[in-house]
């Protein structure tokens, strides 16, 4: 099917993307991913070639190019090229909307820049030991104490945490027993404060090159310049971003969907079994038409969400719904990818088994594909 979501500037810059994957990414990928970590400085090289600060206004550096159909282009790109950036999807798509839609004019100065060039990396520290996708369960508090906040508390499952120079926490400034969803507040914590203190990098099945890690303040003292944001408004601004993260979760889905039947393709072809390739054998051509199909599917449903979303029309619903289906379609395509290949489908050194792997947590993070039905559920008054 032919796809309209692209412009010729988008295709100009796919080219850009996947000039640099292939001269500075490809050659060197198997090295970082068993190092299990991209070297920082690969941020500040995308800096240097526009590809990393498209969203950041022009008078700081950036392209000014709000529009989410770069970041698409980017994950599609690393999709073709069996290769994952560390926690480049996180910052892009998930970190920095939350600065460009948030930072007042003081903040904007001081960070959009290093956003633009590539030498300010973040994350976002979200998820708790106890809390799992229950937002409203936050436990980490920031106490007002004159023209600072005393932080403390634990997090987890924080994608880039290794690597990022300023951090968004989410902490609980005020406690109401009536509405739990109230009182939490967005702190810029920077790499170096004092009490902040990076954990260990856990080690995961899949996503080999993204670090994830622990995070502990101990009574960290985060300016009160550092607020992201209205006090205690945090729950509705993460409920209007979780929408696009949601849907970059189903970006790198689809894409590594293709790329797993692309891959798989080329393969049967080349198999020989009883003689013949597998690619001869019906039950292969079979699997890989409805695999083709499902794809195209999830394709079509992709677009069109992506589409709602540059025009700011993308609901949480449809954003969930388009999450639980590509997700699902992506974790049986990639199976039975792997399952045309056999045994060598099982060794690492073949890009399907590291797209089996990197596929599972798809339907984990960024809510798990029960809340994504939770909340489709809700909709239709259930």
């Amino acid at each position: 099917m032919r796809r309209t979501l692209f412009t010729q500037d988008h295709e100009d810059f796919r080219l850009l993307v996947r000039d640099f994957l292939a001269r500075e990414v490809v050659p060197v990928y198997e090295e970082w991913r068993r190092a299990g970590l991209v070297p920082r400085e690969l941020f500040t090289s995308l800096g240097k070639l526009g590809i990393i600060g498209t969203a950041i206004p022009e008078e700081y550096g950036g392209g000014g190019q709000d529009d989410y159909r770069y970041n698409v282009v980017i994950q599609e790109e690393c999709a073709r090229a069996c290769v994952t950036l560390g926690g480049l999807r996180t910052h892009l798509d998930v970190v920095v909307p939350y600065f460009t839609g948030l930072a007042n004019a003081a903040q904007q100065a001081r960070w959009f820049p290093g956003l633009a060039s590539g030498e300010l990396y973040t994350a976002i520290a979200m998820s708790e030991p106890g809390t799992g996708s229950d937002l409203a369960g936050i436990a980490t508090t920031a106490v007002r104490d004159g023209d600072h906040y005393l932080l403390n508390g634990s997090k987890t499952f924080i994608t880039g945490g290794h690597h990022a120079d300023l951090v968004i926490v989410v902490a609980r400034t005020s406690t109401d027993p009536e509405n739990r969803r109230a009182g939490l507040s967005l702190l810029v914590v920077e790499k170096g404060m004092p009490g902040f203190t990076v954990g260990r990098k856990l080690e995961k099945i899949g996503l080999a090159t993204q670090d994830t890690v622990e995070l502990s303040f101990a009574d960290v003292r985060v300016p009160a310049a550092n607020l992201l944001g209205e006090e205690g408004a945090a729950f509705s601004s993460l409920g209007r971003n979780l929408a696009q993260e949601r849907l970059a979760i189903a970006v790198g889905a689809v894409a590594q969907t293709r790329t797993a039947i692309d891959l798989t393709v080329s393969y049967v072809r080349e198999r020989t079994v009883f003689g013949k390739p597998v690619a001869h054998f019906q039950n292969t051509k079979f699997e890989l038409a409805a695999m083709a199909a499902e794809s195209e599917a999830a394709q079509a449903m992709l677009d069109a969400a992506v589409t709602g979303l540059v025009a700011g029309e993308l609901s949480a619903v449809d954003a969930a719904k388009t999450k639980l289906f590509c997700t699902e379609v992506q974790g049986r395509v990639v199976d039975r990818c792997l399952q045309l290949h056999g045994g060598y489908g099982y060794i690492l050194e073949y890009p399907i088994a590291r797209l089996y792997a990197d596929a599972r947590v798809t339907r984990i993070y960024g809510g798990t594909s029960e809340v994504m039905k939770t909340i489709i559920s809700r909709s239709l008054g259930l």
